[in-house]
């Protein structure tokens, strides 16, 4: 009886082993007598939205050593370090080396080094296949697609945050061996493929792109700014359709051995930097006059109001607030917000900010997207700077009114100012328009546009669109007309800050416009930093947003409204 107690334990045991641990122990057996060699997942290509390639994966290869099975080190050696330019010594270390099954001796060579390695012969030695990233249009869009490391992994820019779906699935191509590493002779090899990343479609139009790198590199020619930035959106989706900044970095040939270059050319600043928008901002504080108005506020003021200005300044709280005109003659003496905007009188938006309130003003500071981040899926997008409400004294408040003690972001105040005239809604900006698989044309994943919330009435909405028509049809705005295509916009110059004080001769110039005036569709934001000669975003940058403007029309073959 013992003797069969015995056995059945025993064959128990044997059962349990080969159900339980079964599968774990033939990949530990199959492990001691396969090496494995990585087939590397092609990433998927970025393509633009009418389907032109940005950046996309070509065929190179990866050079392995199997030690155990190297045959004559020395000359091996000697011929891989002249074909992939590398110290001998290293390499022979490498195809040396003791204790490894596979150590990789060089990543990313080229099909010709490959074809080179393969006609040699080498025992021990293996060509893996591997996917090389390369950016059809070298630095266009740079900071925005971003790039990927030595591993083909995202990095930055769309890289990264759409990386889960543009890596892919690696396969392995194994073969058969003896416990110290040898192939075995008649020994079988087995492939197991890879999978390649999906397809990422973008909002970005590659001709719109390319017109705003065009008129970048023509003011950054003229101007010598330290850089140039634009944004263009399309108003009604919150699709960006261009998004550049100068100086950029060729994705094909990154500074990767100087860090610090590479970080400041490569990040994307207009959704990262803040800096104060100046009189582009004066846009809410009108909207918010007329929205409040429309609501009833007895402290807001009508479109026909007139108001009295004839010193051209103000002195709030011991702080004197002054109009960039000496208000000779009576100029500006007595004006409507229509005026006040053409003219863009600082006094005036003062005035309307301390009669609003702080709670009413941080209220469409809300609304309009202010001091949080916009929600695009990109990286790194920072939320701007607000004064505390809490915090907020009247001189602040009469600043914020005409774009002073706020920061911003440039995609923050081009959603705002689409909130401004677009109907007054406030869309979340997106740069992805669908995920689609290549092999099977099927979509993944499918982006929409997003409501985030209503700024303004469509009233308030069309008055201010009108007012900002005006502008540049007469006033500050007029060297961005476009002759027959309703473009209305703002200008601002905001003088920078350095170690917490304003930096002499240093200024942020800009220009917010959009068209046509009477049903918007395009929106496009030009950001001069740092200018030499003429500060004034009505000189410096308004023209260079009418010639993207101008372009877009030519593109488009958009005809005539007036």
């Amino acid at each position: 009886m013992a003797a069969i107690f015995l056995f059945g334990v025993i064959f128990l045991r044997l059962g349990y082993i080969q159900v339980v641990w079964g599968k774990d122990l033939q990949a530990r057996a199959a492990d001691q007598w396969q090496r494995d060699l990585p087939v590397k997942a092609y990433r998927g290509d970025i393509v633009d939205a009418n389907g032109n390639v940005l950046a996309t994966t070509e065929t190179g290869y990866s050079v392995y050593a199997r030690p155990q099975s190297v045959d004559d080190a020395e000359n091996t050696a000697r011929i891989l370090a002249e074909i992939l330019q590398s110290d001998y010594g290293t390499v022979f270390e490498k195809i040396t080396k003791r204790g490894v099954s596979e150590v990789t001796l060089k990543r990313q060579i080229s099909v010709e080094q490959a074809e080179e390695i393969r006609g040699h012969s080498l025992q021990g030695i293996y060509l893996a296949s591997e996917g090389l990233r390369s950016y059809v249009y070298g630095d266009m869009l740079s900071q925005v697609l971003g790039f990927v490391s030595s591993d083909g992994i995202g990095q930055t820019g769309l890289e990264a945050y759409y990386d889960k779906y543009l890596q892919g699935l690696n396969g392995l191509l194994l073969t058969e061996t003896d416990l110290v590493g040898d192939e075995l002779d008649g020994g079988s090899t087995s492939y197991v493929p890879a999978v390649n990343g999906l397809t990422v479609t973008l909002t970005v139009d590659a001709v719109i792109q390319s017109i705003a790198e065009n008129v970048l590199d023509l003011a950054m020619y003229q101007q010598s700014p330290q850089a140039a930035r634009c944004i263009v959106l399309d108003v009604t989706t919150g699709e960006i359709l261009a998004m550049a900044s100068k100086p950029g970095v060729d994705l094909n040939n990154l500074p990767r051995d100087d860090v610090e270059y590479l970080m400041k050319y490569s990040k994307n600043a207009l959704l990262t930097d803040v800096y104060e928008p100046g009189s582009t901002f004066k846009v809410l504080t009108a909207s918010a006059c007329l929205e409040e108005y429309r609501n009833g506020n007895p402290r807001a003021f009508s479109a026909e109001h007139i108001f009295t200005n004839s010193s051209g300044i103000r002195i709030v709280d011991g702080s004197k607030i002054s109009c960039w005109t000496k208000h000779a003659n009576g100029k500006h003496s007595n004006q409507t917000l229509s005026d006040a905007l053409n003219n863009s009188c600082n006094p005036i938006f003062t005035d309307i900010a301390l009669s609003l309130g702080k709670e009413t003003m941080y209220d469409y500071l809300e609304r309009f997207g202010y001091g949080k981040p916009t929600g695009i899926d990109f990286a790194g997008e920072q939320s701007g700077i607000l004064v505390p409400e809490s915090a907020v004294t009247n001189g602040d408040l009469a600043r914020i009114g005409f774009g002073q003690t706020i920061a911003v972001t440039a995609l923050q105040l081009c959603m705002a100012t689409a909130a401004a005239v677009n109907g007054g809604l406030l869309m979340r900006p997106y740069l992805v328009k669908e995920i689609s698989d290549p092999m099977s044309g099927k979509t993944v994943k499918r982006f929409s546009p997003t409501v985030v919330g209503r700024a303004v009435s469509e009233e308030t909405s069309k008055q201010i669109a009108e007012m900002l028509r005006r502008v540049v049809k007469e006033g500050g705005g007029k060297n961005a007309n476009v002759e027959g295509y309703q473009v209305g916009g703002k200008t601002g110059t905001a003088q920078k800050f350095a170690d917490g004080a304003l930096a002499v001769g240093k200024y942020v110039s800009s220009f917010v416009g959009f068209f046509p005036s009477s049903s918007p569709k395009y929106l496009v934001l030009m950001i001069v930093d740092e200018p030499q000669g003429q500060s004034y975003g009505s000189i410096v940058a308004a023209p260079y947003a009418g010639l993207v403007i101008r372009e877009i029309i030519n593109y488009k073959q958009i005809a005539p409204l007036e």
